[in-house]
Order: structure tokens, then C-alpha cells, then sequence
């Protein structure tokens, strides 16, 4: 197991969005070095509590960043090479790992092995912007190890993998074998919705996968006030983390805020069931100030959900201020029991209003969660017989 796994927390952001680089309607010379703005972000992820940065995608793209034509360059909307090196740099002195959302399933219908017949023409699902890669093809094998190796020889700690699930898990099994015999402590993650998380994983040798049943199950049941769906979920989510580790969240790029979803009270119960499971956590940028948004229709579907950020973290509202608190008390909690990343779950007991559950760790480690709906949504974290945590 690569150590790391056991105690990271990844901020995860948006750089296209976050920096306020122009996604749609492009038009003359629009690059900049917006990249380094995140580096100013680095201290608030540290006060956060985090020690991981999970970067969607930074790579020449046509538009949204999931349209790649160049692997090896940065996006010129957010900077240069050099831009990336100073920021790698920000990180190591600050002890954050640094992941990097690799989209290796399709390329954007202009990009080169379009033409050289590595990539089909053909829509993928039915994105008529994308071409699916000819996975079976050696050379797309080597040019996705290639590039995976090339970043990581400049200082990012893994890969998130993008759409994982539609890539034949032998693709992967090959190419992660080629890239671990060089980076042995690289991470994979997974990105997979549908189906038998641990099975894919395994077929493709991946570290980790995205647990989309458990990110349900939280916000359906707060909305519905209805803690069977949680308890269900719980249950479920103990039986996938005991064969793979989950990358658990409450908020990414592809969903509605967690605050618009639920409120923002119901939020932080959200957060305080996340960080009390097991699995890998995520806390998708601006969610820990209470920010909102719903996806839409249409090309423009995802911009609510991935907004700019000011230009310094001094620059927030103060109106996120007390989400932020709590995001810092949970958080730390988990930071001070790691065990959790590999906890088995036990509902204790459960109504429509009320949940509670334990935690239980490898060598006697014991943490339990009450939540209820009334009089007003409210959670407590216990651990032998003090009180952790309430809100």
C-alpha cells in the first residue's frame, strides 16, 4: 500500500474555472499565467487542514480542459511550464502532494493522433468535440505511459484517471505496470460511476476509485430526511472499502455544490459523515465556504459549479466564514485518527430523523456519529466517552 494513501485529504480544484480562464467564446491572445494564483491558495489549503492538491486538468485543451490536444504542454490559458515548476515547487515546501487529472479515454477531433490514427473520428458518447483512443494500439499505450512518467519525473505524486471506467482494464493493467517500474509510490485513481467498484480496480490495477454510491446516499438522505438511504449506503460503502479504497467526497466539478443540494446546515453533517468513514477524502474547491451552484443544460452546463475564486484567499466573503470553521474542526479530526481510512462501519441504529453509526479501526480503535433532523439538523462525534465534535 503506497503510504501515502493512509493520510491524505486532497483539496480538489478546478484550475480552468478557479483562475478565471476564459472556457468558451475564445478569442485573441488569451493566455496568462493564471496558474500561479493557485499558489496563493496553497497557505488556505494548509489552514484548511488538507495536505493533497487534486488539479483538474492544466493541459492544452480546445475549451474545458477534458478536450486535450497536448499532454505535455500546460494550457497557455493558465501559464507555461515554468508556471507548473513554481508551483510543484510551492507545494514540496509545504508537504502537499500534488495529483493530476489525466484524460487518457478521448482527445479533442483536433488533436494530432486524430490525423495519425491513434484516436478514432467517431463521437464519444456522443461528445461530437471527442475521439475515443484506440486503447489496443501500442502506440497509444506508450505515449499515455510516456507522458504519466514525464510529470511525474517533475514532482506530481499521481494520476486521477479520467473516465476509467470506459478504458478496457487491460490498457491500464499494462500501462500502470510500465509506469510503477520507474514511480513504484504513484498513486491511480479511478475515476468510475457505475458497476462493481472493486472489480474494476482490480482488473486495472488502480489504487483507488471514485465512491459515486456513497456520495448518493449522503445528500439523497438529507434531502429526503430519510436515514434508511444513508444506513443503506453505509452498509454498502463498508463492503467496497474492505476490497478497494474509496475516494470519498461530497462535491466534485461533474455534481450540484452540496449546499445547493442539501443547505448549508445539512452540509456539514454531510462533511461530518464523510470524514468519518472510510476511504480517501475530497473537498471540492469552495465547499468549505458554503458555495452554491446546479448544474445546467447545455454547453454551458458546468459553469455554476466551477467558479473563480478571488484573487487571495483574504478576498472571501466573510459570509463563508463559519462553514469554514466547521470544514477545519472535521477535517482535523480526521487528520488526528487516520485509522479511519481503513475503518469498518456498523450502523447501530436508524430512523427516518435519526442515524447513528460506529467506526471501528484495526487495533481496538472506536469512533461513533449521531445525527438527527429535528429540532434542527445536528451531529455528534464521540470517542470513548468524550465528545469530539458537535455542531
Amino acid at each position: 500500500m503506497i503510504a501515502m494513501l493512509d493520510h491524505v485529504i486532497w483539496w480538489h480544484v478546478y484550475p480552468l474555472g478557479a483562475t478565471g480562464a476564459p472556457i468558451r467564446d475564445r478569442g485573441g491572445d488569451d493566455a496568462g499565467h493564471r496558474l500561479a494564483q493557485l499558489t496563493g491558495w496553497l497557505d488556505y489549503l494548509i489552514e484548511l487542514g488538507c495536505n493533497g492538491l487534486l488539479l483538474g486538468p492544466i493541459f492544452e485543451s480546445v475549451g474545458h480542459g477534458y478536450d486535450t490536444l497536448d499532454h505535455y504542454r500546460i494550457d497557455a490559458r493558465l501559464g507555461d511550464g515554468a508556471d507548473f515548476d513554481r508551483l510543484i515547487a510551492e507545494c514540496e515546501k509545504r508537504g502537499i502532494n500534488v495529483m493530476l487529472d489525466g484524460v487518457f479515454n478521448h482527445v479533442a477531433r483536433t488533436h494530432p493522433w486524430v490525423a495519425e490514427g491513434l484516436a478514432g473520428d467517431t463521437d464519444w458518447e456522443g461528445h461530437g468535440e471527442l475521439a475515443a483512443l484506440h486503447h489496443a494500439d501500442e502506440r497509444v499505450k506508450d505515449a499515455v505511459a510516456d507522458i504519466m512518467c514525464h510529470w511525474l519525473r517533475r514532482g506530481i505524486a499521481g494520476w486521477r484517471l479520467d473516465v476509467a471506467y470506459a478504458v478496457p482494464p487491460e490498457f491500464w493493467r499494462d500501462v500502470l505496470g510500465r509506469v510503477r517500474a520507474e514511480f513504484p509510490d504513484a498513486m491511480f485513481l479511478g475515476e468510475v460511476i457505475h458497476g462493481d467498484y472493486a472489480a474494476i480496480a482490480a482488473a486495472g490495477t488502480l489504487d483507488a476509485v471514485t465512491q459515486y454510491e456513497l456520495w448518493k446516499g449522503i445528500w439523497s438522505s438529507l434531502v429526503d430526511e430519510n436515514f434508511w438511504e444513508l444506513a443503506h449506503a453505509l452498509e454498502r460503502h463498508t463492503a467496497i472499502a474492505g476490497r478497494v479504497l474509496p475516494n470519498t467526497f461530497i462535491g466534485n466539478h461533474d455534481v450540484d455544490r452540496i449546499a445547493s443540494k442539501v443547505g448549508q446546515r445539512k452540509a456539514v453533517l454531510a462533511l461530518a459523515v464523510l470524514m468519518c468513514v472510510p476511504g480517501m477524502p475530497s473537498i471540492y474547491y469552495g465547499d468549505e465556504q458554503g458555495f452554491e451552484g446546479e448544474r445546467s443544460e447545455g454547453f454551458s452546463a458546468d459553469d455554476s459549479v466551477r467558479p473563480p475564486l478571488p484573487a487571495s484567499p483574504g478576498e472571501l466573503s466573510p459570509l463563508g466564514g463559519w462553514i469554514f470553521t466547521e470544514h477545519q474542526k472535521l477535517i482535523g479530526l480526521r487528520r488526528r485518527h487516520p485509522w479511519l481510512t481503513h475503518a469498518q462501519v456498523e450502523v447501530l441504529d436508524k430512523t427516518n430523523g435519526t442515524i447513528s453509526f460506529e467506526a471501528r479501526g484495526g487495533e481496538g480503535e472506536r469512533l461513533q456519529l449521531d445525527a438527527w433532523m429535528d429540532p434542527e439538523p445536528g451531529v455528534r462525534v464521540n470517542a470513548g466517552g468524550e465528545t469530539l465534535y458537535e455542531f
